[in-house]
């Protein structure tokens, strides 16, 4: 696609992304007017629209080119999965709704109403996202037909170069063709060779190459402890010559880290995490523990009123039970919990250390003297853990993850790859929940975390949630 075609798209695509506020402003307006009592829909459209409203209906459409803009919908997505794009939609039109909302409230603009928004942020977003994917697919077609192309030089002939080269190809929709490879005489040369693709230069014949052939876009994948200057060096000629550069950002060789680029005050960076991803689904398990928590706690306060008599009636001390544990990243929070024992259980407890029947840092005991007759059932029943809907609802806690410890238990931690666990958000179900529960050795109740971290996805949250109530209601495990 020549530049002056892409200019041509880009601006499309912006008017098309105003087009689609100004169609989403109109329809909310018109259901919510159909919808409010006290103005028919004949007089809504009877009325006359004075010029200050034209002047503030343009500060919005500015204000949402912005906000579009700055969320980088009008870059380059080629390289960047399309659940990234839709995530980045999603977080525009939140914060251009945002932005609607909060100066319909400032300047008393009656007609937008929560309902308003809640349709004007449905209409934007859908349109948004299915304009994108459209997008996707109609320029993924003419690409695998081989127009709309760039041509891309790899930097480095190691293994780690050839096969990002052969995934580059296995994705024609992409739209980059590998020109070839640049590289110095090295012990791995003859390797190489036998791959069939061609190599364009060594490093003293690519600032000719760069003058006399077409290159789009340069891939630098040589390994940085030995070849630094080298790489730094090809990225000043690239940039002199306004050839753009891509880095391949697996430089460390970590083997579990996912690695995604930003940008930070103007300064380029790249982030290695092994925690859940920041995408559309991390987004959707938040808002569905918000939702369901509050749904639970609304269903369920009956229950947790007789619940807190019946504790408070049958044993002195307080119907709740409030813990410190160890969350997200090692943050400390208060768990909330139905208390179980007597009151004084925590201060009990060096007394009972050598009762412990769990190997490693944690503390359980199958029949705790501790307990209270009620605190028995409760625990069985795992009607202890219901407060802990709180948590979720502050944010200390999800639905599922990996359960959180006490301080007493993380403190006695004496492998690092456990401590992983507390890269994600803990959880008041998990994985070793509904495969033995307490009856599993430590050991395996880390394992099962991270496990459940490398594998995680919404679909697997939903299967432990529904296996969850059945490993409850048989009480295998619980202590």
């Amino acid at each position: 696609m020549t530049a002056l075609r892409r200019r041509i798209l880009l601006q499309a695509a912006k008017l098309f992304d105003l087009a689609v506020m100004i169609f989403s402003f109109g329809l909310a307006t018109l259901l919510v007017a159909y919808e409010t009592p006290t103005t028919s829909l004949a007089e809504f459209l009877s009325m006359r629209v004075k010029v200050q409203n034209f002047v503030l209906f343009a500060l919005f459409l500015l204000a949402w080119h912005l906000v579009f803009s700055s969320f980088g919908l009008y870059d380059s997505k080629r390289f960047s999965p399309h659940w990234a794009e839709v995530l980045d939609i999603a977080k525009a039109t939140t914060f251009g709704a945002s932005i609607v909302f909060i100066a319909a409230v400032f300047l008393r603009i009656q007609m937008v109403t929560p309902l308003f928004i809640l349709l004007f942020w449905v209409t934007t977003t859908l349109a948004g996202a299915g304009s994108r994917a459209l997008l996707r697919y109609v320029l993924g077609g003419i690409r695998r037909r081989g127009h709309n192309l760039r041509e891309m030089v790899v930097v480095g002939t190691n293994p780690r170069a050839i096969r990002f080269a052969r995934k580059v190809e296995f994705r024609p929709e992409l739209g980059y063709r590998i020109v070839g490879f640049v590289d110095d005489a090295w012990n791995g040369l003859a390797e190489f060779r036998k791959t069939g693709y061609p190599l364009l230069a060594d490093f003293a014949g690519f600032h000719s190459f760069l003058r006399k052939h077409v290159a789009d876009e340069v891939m630098v994948a040589l390994p940085m402890q030995s070849s630094y200057a080298q790489a730094a060096r090809i990225a000043a000629l690239c940039e002199e010559q306004g050839i753009a550069v891509r880095l391949l950002s697996d430089i460390f060789n970590l083997r579990m880290a996912q690695s995604t680029a930003g940008e930070f005050e103007g300064e380029a960076v790249i982030t290695l995490s092994t925690g859940l991803p920041e995408n559309w689904q991390r987004l959707l398990k938040r808002t569905l523990d918000v939702l369901l928590s509050l749904v639970a706690l609304l269903l369920l306060s009956p229950l947790f009123l007789l619940v807190t008599l019946i504790v408070k009636v049958t044993s002195p001390g307080p119907g709740f039970f409030v813990q410190e544990r160890v969350g997200l990243n090692k943050r400390r929070f208060r768990l909330y919990k139905f208390r179980t024992m007597v009151a004084d259980a925590e201060q009990r407890q060096r007394e009972i250390e050598h009762l412990n029947e769990v190997h490693g840092p944690a503390f359980k005991i199958r029949n705790d003297p501790r307990l209270t007759r009620v605190g028995k059932f409760l625990r069985k029943s795992s009607i202890d853990e219901l407060p802990q809907l709180f948590n979720v609802l502050k944010g200390d806690m999800s639905l599922v993850g990996p359960r959180p410890l006490p301080v007493r238990d993380y403190e006695g931690f004496d492998k690092d790859w456990q401590r992983r666990r507390f890269s994600v958000c803990p959880g008041i179900t998990c994985l070793w929940q509904i495969n033995g529960r307490s009856s599993l050795p430590f050991d395996k109740w880390m394992e099962l975390d991270i496990e459940y971290i490398d594998h995680w996805s919404l679909g697997l949250d939903f299967k432990i949630l529904a296996k969850t109530i059945p490993a409850v209601i048989r009480g295998v495990g619980a202590a």
